[in-house]
């Protein structure tokens, strides 16, 4: 006996749904400020394009700062970041010893005194990427 051919099944045509993407807003055009804000003129920009009142930008701020101190006081992380912008940072450098007799880099052949230097903390702030990349434009 010969088996029977199957018969071929169509298979219906899956229909896919248009995804839609969502709209993105136009990126906001930043112009360049000429003269550097004032702290009040900083406050008064933020409040106008935020809409939260001039004393609660100041809070803000005061808050922020707040938490900035702590961060970088004696016992604290060490470092704080500010997303997106900044990173500060407490460098601890040693005290260093007077030295004498030490040729100065200034006047080649000629020798020079260093005085000591207490220990102490610098306070160093570094830029992240999208401030780099905001330089940059």
């Amino acid at each position: 006996m010969v088996p029977a051919k199957k018969k071929a099944v169509k298979k219906k045509a899956v229909k896919k749904k248009a995804v839609k993407k969502k709209a993105v807003a136009p990126a906001k055009k930043i112009k360049a400020i000429k003269d550097a804000y004032t702290k009040s003129a900083l406050y008064a920009h933020i409040s106008e394009d935020t809409g939260l009142a001039r004393k609660d930008v100041a809070k803000v701020f005061d808050s922020l700062n707040e938490v900035i101190e702590g961060h970088i006081k004696s016992r604290g992380a060490g470092e704080f970041k500010v997303p997106g912008l900044m990173k500060i940072k407490v460098n601890k450098k040693p005290a260093t010893k007077a030295r004498k007799g030490v040729p100065n880099p200034f006047r080649p052949g000629e020798l020079m005194d260093v005085a000591a230097k207490p220990a102490r903390k610098v306070v160093k702030v570094l830029p992240l990427k999208a401030l780099k990349d905001m330089a940059a434009s």
